[in-house]
Protein backbone atom coordinates (compact mmCIF):
# COMPACT_ATOMS: atom_id res chain seq x y z
CA UNK A 1 0.00 0.00 0.00
CA UNK A 2 3.02 2.60 0.54
CA UNK A 3 4.64 1.81 -2.40
CA UNK A 4 1.58 2.74 -4.23
CA UNK A 5 0.54 5.98 -2.72
CA UNK A 6 4.44 7.56 -2.68
CA UNK A 7 4.19 8.31 -6.57
CA UNK A 8 0.80 10.10 -5.60
CA UNK A 9 2.19 12.25 -3.15
CA UNK A 10 5.34 13.18 -4.99
CA UNK A 11 2.95 13.87 -8.10
CA UNK A 12 0.88 16.29 -6.32
CA UNK A 13 3.49 19.22 -5.79
CA UNK A 14 4.98 18.75 -9.68
CA UNK A 15 1.22 19.45 -10.58
CA UNK A 16 0.90 22.27 -8.17
CA UNK A 17 3.59 23.93 -9.79
CA UNK A 18 2.72 22.90 -13.13
CA UNK A 19 -0.06 24.75 -12.49
CA UNK A 20 1.22 27.84 -10.93
CA UNK A 21 3.62 27.76 -13.93
CA UNK A 22 0.59 28.21 -16.19
CA UNK A 23 -1.13 30.98 -14.17
CA UNK A 24 2.15 33.30 -14.24
CA UNK A 25 2.45 32.71 -17.92
CA UNK A 26 -1.50 34.11 -18.32
CA UNK A 27 -1.00 36.90 -16.40
CA UNK A 28 2.24 37.55 -18.15
CA UNK A 29 0.40 37.24 -21.00
CA UNK A 30 -2.32 39.62 -20.69
CA UNK A 31 0.18 41.87 -19.23
CA UNK A 32 2.39 41.70 -22.57
CA UNK A 33 -0.98 42.24 -24.40
CA UNK A 34 -2.23 44.95 -22.42
CA UNK A 35 0.88 46.80 -22.84
CA UNK A 36 2.16 46.05 -26.23
CA UNK A 37 -1.31 45.51 -28.00
CA UNK A 38 -4.62 47.37 -26.76
CA UNK A 39 -6.39 48.21 -23.49
CA UNK A 40 -9.39 49.01 -22.99
CA UNK A 41 -10.67 52.11 -21.68
CA UNK A 42 -14.13 53.27 -20.56
CA UNK A 43 -15.64 56.68 -21.76
CA UNK A 44 -16.81 58.86 -18.70
CA UNK A 45 -17.70 61.99 -19.97
CA UNK A 46 -19.61 63.47 -23.40
CA UNK A 47 -16.57 65.67 -24.97
CA UNK A 48 -16.24 63.56 -28.20
CA UNK A 49 -19.98 63.04 -28.78
CA UNK A 50 -21.35 62.34 -31.07
CA UNK A 51 -17.99 60.34 -32.14
CA UNK A 52 -17.93 58.70 -28.87
CA UNK A 53 -20.63 58.29 -26.26
CA UNK A 54 -20.85 58.61 -22.15
CA UNK A 55 -20.72 54.49 -21.21
CA UNK A 56 -18.72 53.89 -24.53
CA UNK A 57 -15.86 50.86 -23.65
CA UNK A 58 -13.13 51.58 -26.12
CA UNK A 59 -9.92 49.56 -27.39
CA UNK A 60 -7.24 51.91 -28.10
CA UNK A 61 -4.22 49.80 -29.95
CA UNK A 62 -0.90 50.60 -29.15
CA UNK A 63 1.33 49.94 -31.74
CA UNK A 64 0.99 52.94 -34.57
CA UNK A 65 2.34 55.15 -31.95
CA UNK A 66 5.49 53.07 -30.33
CA UNK A 67 5.93 52.94 -27.35
CA UNK A 68 6.57 54.94 -23.53
CA UNK A 69 6.01 55.27 -20.55
CA UNK A 70 2.52 56.09 -20.77
CA UNK A 71 1.91 52.73 -23.30
CA UNK A 72 2.37 50.54 -19.60
CA UNK A 73 -0.95 49.42 -18.19
CA UNK A 74 0.01 50.52 -14.61
CA UNK A 75 1.63 53.74 -14.10
CA UNK A 76 5.08 54.32 -12.44
CA UNK A 77 7.49 56.79 -12.58
CA UNK A 78 10.41 56.22 -15.16
CA UNK A 79 12.70 58.65 -16.64
CA UNK A 80 11.94 60.35 -19.95
CA UNK A 81 13.71 58.15 -22.82
CA UNK A 82 11.25 59.01 -25.44
CA UNK A 83 9.28 56.21 -27.34
CA UNK A 84 10.41 53.45 -29.09
CA UNK A 85 9.28 52.32 -32.46
CA UNK A 86 7.69 56.12 -32.44
CA UNK A 87 5.11 57.28 -34.92
CA UNK A 88 3.31 60.66 -35.34
CA UNK A 89 -0.67 60.84 -35.24
CA UNK A 90 -2.73 61.60 -38.36
CA UNK A 91 -4.52 64.64 -38.60
CA UNK A 92 -7.92 63.39 -37.43
CA UNK A 93 -6.10 60.37 -35.70
CA UNK A 94 -8.82 59.67 -31.95
CA UNK A 95 -6.50 59.36 -29.35
CA UNK A 96 -5.77 58.29 -25.65
CA UNK A 97 -3.35 59.62 -23.99
CA UNK A 98 -2.26 60.51 -19.63
CA UNK A 99 -3.90 64.10 -19.19
CA UNK A 100 -0.74 66.00 -18.44
CA UNK A 101 -2.05 67.63 -15.17
CA UNK A 102 -2.37 64.14 -14.22
CA UNK A 103 -0.76 61.00 -15.80
CA UNK A 104 -3.49 58.59 -13.51
CA UNK A 105 -5.84 60.02 -16.09
CA UNK A 106 -6.43 58.90 -19.45
CA UNK A 107 -8.37 61.18 -21.67
CA UNK A 108 -9.85 60.76 -25.43
CA UNK A 109 -9.18 63.35 -27.80
CA UNK A 110 -8.81 64.38 -31.75
CA UNK A 111 -5.56 65.02 -33.19
CA UNK A 112 -6.12 68.24 -35.48
CA UNK A 113 -2.65 69.62 -35.23
CA UNK A 114 0.71 67.78 -36.09
CA UNK A 115 4.38 69.59 -35.04
CA UNK A 116 4.39 72.49 -37.15
CA UNK A 117 0.71 73.26 -37.89
CA UNK A 118 -0.72 76.66 -37.37
CA UNK A 119 -4.08 76.14 -35.79
CA UNK A 120 -6.63 78.69 -34.83
CA UNK A 121 -10.31 78.75 -34.37
CA UNK A 122 -12.57 81.38 -36.04
CA UNK A 123 -16.43 81.91 -35.19
CA UNK A 124 -16.15 78.24 -34.24
CA UNK A 125 -14.65 76.65 -37.48
CA UNK A 126 -11.04 75.04 -37.18
CA UNK A 127 -8.26 76.36 -39.60
CA UNK A 128 -5.02 74.74 -39.96
CA UNK A 129 -2.29 76.75 -41.59
CA UNK A 130 -5.10 79.00 -43.35
CA UNK A 131 -6.73 76.36 -44.26
CA UNK A 132 -10.57 76.18 -43.43
CA UNK A 133 -11.71 72.78 -42.08
CA UNK A 134 -15.16 72.51 -43.97
CA UNK A 135 -18.57 72.19 -41.93
CA UNK A 136 -20.99 70.56 -43.52
CA UNK A 137 -24.84 70.72 -41.53
CA UNK A 138 -26.11 67.19 -40.43
CA UNK A 139 -29.67 67.83 -38.23
CA UNK A 140 -29.98 68.28 -34.82
CA UNK A 141 -28.44 65.69 -32.00
CA UNK A 142 -28.99 65.69 -28.18
CA UNK A 143 -25.28 65.96 -26.47
CA UNK A 144 -25.54 64.75 -22.91
CA UNK A 145 -23.33 65.69 -20.18
CA UNK A 146 -22.25 64.14 -17.05
CA UNK A 147 -25.44 64.32 -15.04
CA UNK A 148 -27.30 62.65 -17.68
CA UNK A 149 -29.30 65.39 -19.02
CA UNK A 150 -28.61 66.02 -22.47
CA UNK A 151 -28.84 69.09 -24.24
CA UNK A 152 -29.83 70.51 -28.06
CA UNK A 153 -27.04 70.43 -30.35
CA UNK A 154 -26.30 71.60 -33.83
CA UNK A 155 -24.55 68.38 -35.88
CA UNK A 156 -22.52 68.92 -38.63
CA UNK A 157 -19.94 66.59 -40.61
CA UNK A 158 -16.49 68.34 -40.67
CA UNK A 159 -13.76 67.64 -43.10
CA UNK A 160 -10.08 68.39 -42.48
CA UNK A 161 -7.77 69.38 -44.99
CA UNK A 162 -6.36 66.07 -45.55
CA UNK A 163 -9.47 64.39 -46.26
CA UNK A 164 -10.61 62.97 -42.87
CA UNK A 165 -14.37 63.52 -42.12
CA UNK A 166 -16.25 62.48 -38.70
CA UNK A 167 -19.20 64.32 -36.92
CA UNK A 168 -19.12 67.35 -34.21
CA UNK A 169 -21.47 68.62 -32.23
CA UNK A 170 -22.04 72.83 -32.00
CA UNK A 171 -24.20 73.49 -29.05
CA UNK A 172 -23.93 77.51 -29.52
CA UNK A 173 -22.71 80.31 -31.40
CA UNK A 174 -20.06 82.37 -30.21
CA UNK A 175 -18.76 79.92 -28.14
CA UNK A 176 -16.23 80.82 -25.47
CA UNK A 177 -13.76 78.42 -27.43
CA UNK A 178 -14.98 80.21 -30.57
CA UNK A 179 -12.34 82.45 -31.31
CA UNK A 180 -9.01 81.70 -30.27
CA UNK A 181 -5.23 82.95 -31.26
CA UNK A 182 -2.97 81.17 -33.60
CA UNK A 183 -0.94 78.60 -32.33
CA UNK A 184 2.09 77.19 -33.61
CA UNK A 185 2.28 73.33 -32.50
CA UNK A 186 6.10 73.12 -31.39
CA UNK A 187 8.16 70.03 -31.86
CA UNK A 188 6.86 67.11 -29.82
CA UNK A 189 3.72 68.40 -29.48
CA UNK A 190 -0.27 67.83 -30.49
CA UNK A 191 -2.93 69.99 -31.15
CA UNK A 192 -6.04 67.88 -30.10
CA UNK A 193 -9.99 68.82 -29.68
CA UNK A 194 -13.17 67.13 -28.57
CA UNK A 195 -15.58 66.51 -31.00
CA UNK A 196 -18.29 68.07 -28.95
CA UNK A 197 -17.00 71.93 -29.26
CA UNK A 198 -18.41 73.61 -26.77
CA UNK A 199 -18.22 71.17 -24.27
CA UNK A 200 -14.28 69.84 -24.43
CA UNK A 201 -11.38 71.38 -22.06
CA UNK A 202 -8.63 70.39 -24.81
CA UNK A 203 -5.83 72.27 -26.11
CA UNK A 204 -7.90 75.40 -26.39
CA UNK A 205 -7.36 75.46 -22.21
CA UNK A 206 -4.08 75.09 -20.55
CA UNK A 207 -3.40 72.68 -18.19
CA UNK A 208 -4.11 74.96 -15.23
CA UNK A 209 -7.51 75.64 -15.95
CA UNK A 210 -7.99 71.77 -16.56
CA UNK A 211 -7.43 71.45 -19.91
CA UNK A 212 -4.80 69.95 -22.34
CA UNK A 213 -2.41 72.52 -23.99
CA UNK A 214 -0.77 71.02 -26.22
CA UNK A 215 -0.74 67.34 -25.70
CA UNK A 216 3.44 66.00 -25.46
CA UNK A 217 3.44 62.81 -27.95
CA UNK A 218 5.38 60.94 -24.80
CA UNK A 219 1.61 61.12 -23.48
CA UNK A 220 0.04 58.91 -25.94
CA UNK A 221 -1.29 55.41 -24.68
CA UNK A 222 -2.69 54.61 -28.17
CA UNK A 223 -5.19 55.01 -31.26
CA UNK A 224 -9.17 54.91 -30.57
CA UNK A 225 -9.69 52.30 -33.00
CA UNK A 226 -13.11 50.22 -32.24
CA UNK A 227 -16.29 50.79 -29.40
CA UNK A 228 -16.06 46.94 -27.98
CA UNK A 229 -19.77 47.97 -25.81
CA UNK A 230 -21.54 50.17 -24.74
CA UNK A 231 -23.87 50.97 -22.44
CA UNK A 232 -26.38 53.79 -21.53
CA UNK A 233 -25.58 55.71 -18.30
CA UNK A 234 -28.87 57.59 -18.01
CA UNK A 235 -30.56 54.54 -16.99
CA UNK A 236 -29.39 54.32 -13.50
CA UNK A 237 -32.18 56.35 -12.45
CA UNK A 238 -34.66 54.09 -13.72
CA UNK A 239 -35.66 50.59 -11.76
CA UNK A 240 -32.64 47.72 -11.63
CA UNK A 241 -34.79 45.46 -14.01
CA UNK A 242 -35.26 47.67 -16.71
CA UNK A 243 -30.91 48.47 -16.58
CA UNK A 244 -30.50 45.61 -19.37
CA UNK A 245 -31.86 47.77 -21.80
CA UNK A 246 -29.21 49.85 -21.31
CA UNK A 247 -26.91 48.39 -23.58
CA UNK A 248 -26.47 49.81 -27.08
CA UNK A 249 -26.36 46.83 -28.74
CA UNK A 250 -25.95 48.68 -32.06
CA UNK A 251 -22.71 50.08 -30.89
CA UNK A 252 -20.82 46.80 -29.78
CA UNK A 253 -17.87 46.30 -31.69
CA UNK A 254 -18.39 49.50 -34.16
CA UNK A 255 -15.16 51.61 -35.92
CA UNK A 256 -14.41 54.69 -34.18
CA UNK A 257 -13.94 57.17 -36.94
Amino acid sequence: MSTDSEPSAAAKPSSWRAQAVQLVAIVMAVFVAKGALAEPFYVPSGSMEPTLLIGDALLASKYPYGYGAASLPIQITLPETGRVFGETPKRGDVVVFRWPGDRSQAWVKRVVGLPGDRIQMRQGQLFINDHAATLKPDGLGEAEDDSGSSERAYRYVETLPNGVTHAIFKMRDNGQLDNTPEITVPAGKLFVLGDNRDNSADSRVAVRDGGVGLLPIDNLVGRADAVVGSWDMGIRSQPVWTWLSGFRLARFFTAVN
